[in-house]
């Protein structure tokens, strides 16, 4: 999970998505990338190629117990303001009685791999933030064992191009084109890609329910069944916006309101099923979200102390409040949670028209204090990004 710093706005900005002029896939504007469409989304995906061969063995319960959080230096939380019980700019509704989403097994926490060479943060002017309207803290919950109660959420294992190991959180959401059959995961932008002038992670992997029964809890030793009751699931194919590959750095910016990335994954050796087949469930993704009607459960698995990424945890925060970077761009929710690095891609989830909890955003970025959270709107191009990799 990236700190999220009140003056480190650096590049973004409607126009700032390429200086290519499109030339590579990307494209020209922000504008423009609203109105693509498969094509658009292939020829991008075509021309920035994912390749992520299964290594057997790679990932042992050891090597993922120590796969660390990395994050930029803690900087301050800005004002709280909009809490929970006053209006909030965003007309969010006030909390209700949270209960664990429907076989939802958030992400745990993004966390760039050790060794990540990701890029700097660029010092051109960038639009100016808009003032955050920040929910007070709400204390992170253990979530009940075991966790293949809700093995829709999990953790994705991963390397840098540069060497090292990282973790974060995602989350099984249902595939548009395969309904009961579905091979996607969500998680943020910044779990499989390093930004701008960096490369895709490595050796992706999804660990639904991991440490479900809490045998490696306290980093004991535990086997690669126990930490991994549904297997290990290698990434096939990725997609995430270019907004996140051509502007993402290790702060808080205008990128981090595009922060997130859907993951379609090949089954262990031996398995014809698909991922929901398997665990029995995956989670709807309610794009356009009324901001007013929602009250957000955040799910994952932060990993800086006093957590030790080893249980997953919630967060029950109600009405959330929004920030905004590039004011062309859908301003970001935010909640009050207490999780810290390791909880980014995590779900965030609210009860839809039918009553039944879908996915609404994912952590992208936190602060100092570890007191609020922000997460991506998902709107027109993060259903775009999904009808896509969908169709794949």
């Amino acid at each position: 999970m990236a700190a999220l710093s009140a003056v480190a706005v650096l590049a973004g900005g409607a126009g700032a998505c390429t200086s290519s002029g499109g030339g590579d896939g990307n494209p020209r504007d922000f504008a423009e990338l609203k109105r693509w469409g498969f094509s658009e989304w292939d020829r991008w995906a075509q021309r920035h190629g994912f390749h992520n061969q299964v290594v057997a063995g790679l990932w042992s319960a050891e090597e993922m117990d120590q796969a660390p959080p990395r994050q930029p230096a803690p900087v301050p939380d800005g004002p709280p303001s909009a809490p929970a019980d006053s209006p909030a700019p965003t007309g969010a509704a006030s909390p209700e009685g949270a209960v664990p989403p429907e076989g939802a097994v958030p992400p745990t926490g993004a966390v760039p791999p050790t060794g990540s060479t990701g890029p700097s943060a660029a010092p051109s002017a960038p639009p100016a933030p808009s003032p955050p309207s920040a929910p007070p803290p709400v204390a992170a919950q253990p979530v009940p064992r075991p966790y293949t109660s809700y093995p829709a959420s999990g953790k994705v294992f991963m390397t840098a191009p540069g060497g090292g190991t990282g973790q974060c959180s995602a989350t099984v959401v249902a595939d548009p084109a395969h309904p009961g059959k579905s091979d996607l995961v969500w998680t943020a932008a910044h779990c499989v890609h390093e930004g701008r002038g960096g490369d895709w992670y490595r050796n992706l992997v999804f660990v639904p329910a991991y440490n479900s029964s809490g045998a490696a809890s306290d980093h004991r030793k535990a086997s690669l069944a126990e930490v991994a009751p549904l297997g290990q699931w290698w990434a096939d194919k990725v997609i995430t916006s270019p907004l996140w590959t051509t502007e993402g750095t290790r702060g808080g910016d205008a990128a981090n309101q595009y922060d997130f990335a859907v993951v379609k994954v090949r089954g262990p050796e031996g398995e014809t099923r698909s991922l929901e087949e398997v665990i029995g469930t995956a989670v709807p993704v309610w794009f356009d979200a009324p901001r007013e009607r929602l009250a957000i459960q955040a799910w994952g698995y932060p990993a800086v102390a006093p957590f030790d990424g080893q249980e997953l945890e919630r967060c029950d925060s109600g009405r959330p409040g929004s920030r905004g970077f590039d004011p062309a761009r859908p301003p970001m929710l935010v909640i009050g949670c207490t999780m810290t690095g390791g909880a980014s891609g995590g779900g965030w989830f609210a009860d839809g028209p039918d009553g039944r909890q879908r996915l609404v955003s994912n952590t992208s970025i936190g602060t100092q204090a570890h007191t609020t959270l922000n997460g991506p709107y998902l709107e027109d191009v993060a259903r775009q990004a999904l009808d896509y990799i969908s169709r794949k």
